[in-house]
């Protein structure tokens, strides 16, 4: 936002014992809170950028070895009171397995390993899904955290909070193959869970329904000629690249040949950032702030 409504930049400033981004990677914003690990995935740092104030977790066992991709989020429950979901993959032999543990600043403890199998192909020499070809934020849909994970095809990982259950939703036939900077997990429009999808020459809603007899489909809503509302042709179209979404607001953050776009998708209406798009993906952080406090 512009200014007075804008935070100051320099509440984004990590302290000095902990120079960002060198030490620690950035897993997720959400609730005005940030998530990170260090680079050696042992310590991670809940981080709350309006008041200053910071918790340092370490990763609980399991999760803790080198070179393990770890994805991770972060809610705040009820006042300062917050939950950590980390995430990972295995791979042994044939299959890949997704873990998953929550920790509560309430209790102090991390909760006991989750796990689900994720989909593989026996005969394909394409790496199983691994949760590190994807830097994108998890998305917060209703009780639900959704991340996309790329392999041998591309589908969804559901992290169930009420439940504390995993699960592995599939794209639609037509987005199983699609560049994992071509699709994102967003909330749909009218609530639920839902995809954006950018082909060629256009941008795809869908929308996930469930029947009268609770079987889920997707169903493809609104197309959006991007071409048209950024006056950009056909070829620079193709150059365009999804690099976050910011679920409580609905916009979505695109990488184009003219630089970083904000594209607020009810409205149509976009915001270009003087700033090159050179980051890979984008963690919108978004919270409630009083100017002048």
């Amino acid at each position: 936002m512009d200014p007075p409504n804008s935070i100051p930049p320099d509440r984004f400033s990590m302290p000095s014992d902990a120079p960002w981004p060198f030490r620690y990677r950035l897993l997720g914003c959400r609730h005005g809170l940030v998530l990170a690990s260090t680079q050696n995935l042992k310590q991670l740092r809940v981080w709350d950028p309006v008041t200053g104030v910071q918790h340092g977790l370490a990763v609980p066992p399991g999760f803790d070895t080198d070179g393990i991709s770890i994805i991770g989020a972060v809610l705040r429950v009820v006042g300062d009171q917050f939950h950590v979901l980390l995430a990972h993959s295995v791979k042994k032999q044939q299959h890949t397995q997704a873990f998953a543990c929550i920790y509560s600043s309430e209790t102090g403890l991390w909760s006991d390993l989750i796990s689900t199998l994720l989909p593989s192909e026996e005969d394909s020499t394409s790496s199983s899904l691994s949760m590190y070809f994807t830097s994108m934020p998890a998305v917060l849909v209703g009780d639900s955290l959704y991340w996309k994970l790329t392999g041998v095809s591309n589908v969804i990982l559901e992290f169930d909070l009420d439940r504390q259950s995993l699960a592995v939703i599939h794209l639609p036939v037509e987005l199983a193959l699609c560049k994992p900077w071509d699709f994102t997990v967003m909330p749909a429009e009218g609530g639920g869970l839902g995809l954006l999808f950018k082909s060629d020459l256009t941008t795809q809603i869908w929308k996930m329904n469930t029947d009268c007899d609770g079987v889920a489909s997707w169903v493809l809503g609104r197309t959006i000629e991007l071409g048209k509302i950024l006056s950009l042709n056909s070829k620079e179209v193709r150059k365009i690249q999804i690099r976050g979404v910011a679920e409580y607001s609905n916009v979505v953050f695109l990488s184009t040949v003219e630089g970083l776009l904000m594209l607020h998708l009810e409205s149509l209406q976009f915001k270009k950032f003087s700033e090159p798009s050179m980051m890979s993906c984008y963690h919108p952080f978004e919270t409630i702030y009083v100017a002048g406090i």
